[in-house]
C-alpha cells in the first residue's frame, strides 16, 4: 500500500512537471514565436490545435495530444490560454510579443491596478514611464499581492501603484484580457507611485 502511494505521487509529479514544460513551450509558442514550428497564427491569435501537434511533432519532436493540450488550459493557474468555442483552436489571453489583435474592448479601469517589476528597473521607469518592452500592452494587475507575485519572477521585487482611472479620464486607453489582466499601451511616469 505505502508503496503505491509513493509511485502514485512520484507519477503526479512527473505529470505536473511534464504539464508546467509543455505550457511554457505553448507561451512561447502562441505568445512569441510560432515561426519556429511554421504554426499559422490568424491576426487574431488563434491556432489550429491539430496543426500545432503535428508541427510540434514534426520540428520539436515532442509529443502533444488533444488532451493534453485541454489540460494545460484547464489547470493553468494564471488562465494563459483559451479554446475557441468550437474547441478546435488555441490562443494565448494577452503577452504576445507578435503583432495580434485579440479584440479587446475599451474599459474603464479602476481606480488603482498595480505593476510588479524588479528593483533594478526602478530608476529607469520613473525617469521613462512603464513601456510594455517586447510585448503589446503594459500588464497591470488588479491586487498588490498579484503584482508583488509578478515582481519576484524578475527579482527582488517593487510594486507600483497606477493611478488608472485617472489616466483613463485623460484619455488613455484601457483593456482587460480575457484572463483578468489589465492592459494599457503605456503609463506615464506622472500616474506612478
Amino acid at each position: 500500500m505505502e508503496a503505491r502511494y509513493f509511485s502514485n505521487r512520484i507519477i503526479m509529479n512527473i505529470n505536473k512537471n511534464r504539464n508546467k514544460e509543455d505550457s511554457k513551450y505553448l507561451s512561447y509558442i502562441l505568445r512569441h514565436s510560432p515561426q519556429t514550428i511554421e504554426l499559422n497564427i490568424d491576426e487574431h491569435g488563434w491556432a489550429d490545435i491539430e496543426e500545432l501537434i503535428q508541427k510540434t511533432k514534426r520540428y520539436k519532436n515532442r509529443h502533444l495530444t488533444f488532451e493534453m493540450i485541454q489540460e494545460i488550459v484547464k489547470m493553468d493557474d494564471k488562465k494563459r490560454y483559451i479554446l475557441s468555442d468550437d474547441g478546435k483552436r488555441i490562443r494565448a489571453c494577452q503577452g504576445h510579443s507578435i503583432n495580434v489583435d485579440l479584440q479587446l474592448t475599451e474599459k474603464a479601469p479602476p481606480l488603482i491596478l498595480y505593476h510588479g517589476t524588479a528593483k533594478r528597473f526602478l530608476d529607469s521607469i520613473m525617469k521613462e514611464g512603464l513601456k510594455p518592452q517586447n510585448r503589446q500592452y503594459v500588464h497591470l494587475s488588479m491586487t498588490e499581492e498579484t503584482a508583488l507575485s509578478v515582481g519576484r519572477r524578475h527579482g527582488q521585487p517593487v510594486v507600483l501603484k497606477i493611478m488608472a482611472y485617472n489616466m483613463y479620464e485623460a484619455g488613455y486607453k484601457f483593456y482587460l484580457s480575457e484572463n483578468n489582466v489589465w492592459l494599457t499601451a503605456f503609463v506615464p511616469v506622472n500616474y506612478l507611485h
